[in-house]
């Protein structure tokens, strides 16, 4: 039988289980876990996984699963199957940099620093954010954190510089 490869994301209030009752729902699928990632955001839970199966009924079988967790376990969740006989696990080749953004926050550090990035021809492989007050006088400090992939045929010169502009204009530290 031919493996099939499946996307699945979902959301809900975090609690206690949510882990488990994805993980149990793909078990019971018969499929497999490749790859993951999960994280709490504000007070949800959210997902993104991909997972892989064999079975001519495989996609009702997760259907039917994804609607009973919505249903009994007040998820959303979405999955659709993929194109690809077997996914692209690798990363493109070229130089890989971690780019750090801490500051005050304001309204369009990531779409400025993301716009950069995507200008200079990098590739974003992960990103994470994250919002606290500052330990002592509780003014908003955001976090950002993007891992890149400057192509071979691209100067990662050219994109600190960039991304360096940026941060002096949004007056926010950068470290790359």
């Amino acid at each position: 039988m031919t493996r099939r490869w499946f996307a699945m994301s979902a959301i809900g209030r975090d609690r206690p289980g949510i882990v488990a009752d994805l993980a149990e729902l793909i078990y019971e699928c018969d499929c497999n876990l490749e790859d993951s990632r999960m994280t709490i955001l504000g007070s949800e839970f959210a997902v993104l996984l991909l997972c892989s199966g064999t079975g001519d009924d495989l996609e009702r079988r997760l259907s039917t699963g994804c609607k009973r967790l919505e249903w009994e376990k007040r998820l959303t969740v979405f999955f659709r199957p993929l194109e690809e006989a077997l996914p692209s696990i690798e990363l493109p080749a070229g130089t890989a940099l971690e780019c750090v953004v801490t500051g005050v926050d304001k309204a369009g550090i990531v779409a400025r620093v993301a716009r950069t990035v995507a200008d200079e021809g990098a590739t974003v492989t992960d990103l994470h954010s994250e919002l606290r007050p500052e330990p002592n006088t509780g003014t908003p400090m955001y976090t950002m954190r993007m891992k890149l992939v400057v192509p071979t045929t691209r100067d990662a010169r050219a994109l600190r510089e960039a991304l360096e502009a940026v941060a002096a204009e949004l007056r926010v530290d950068l470290s790359v």
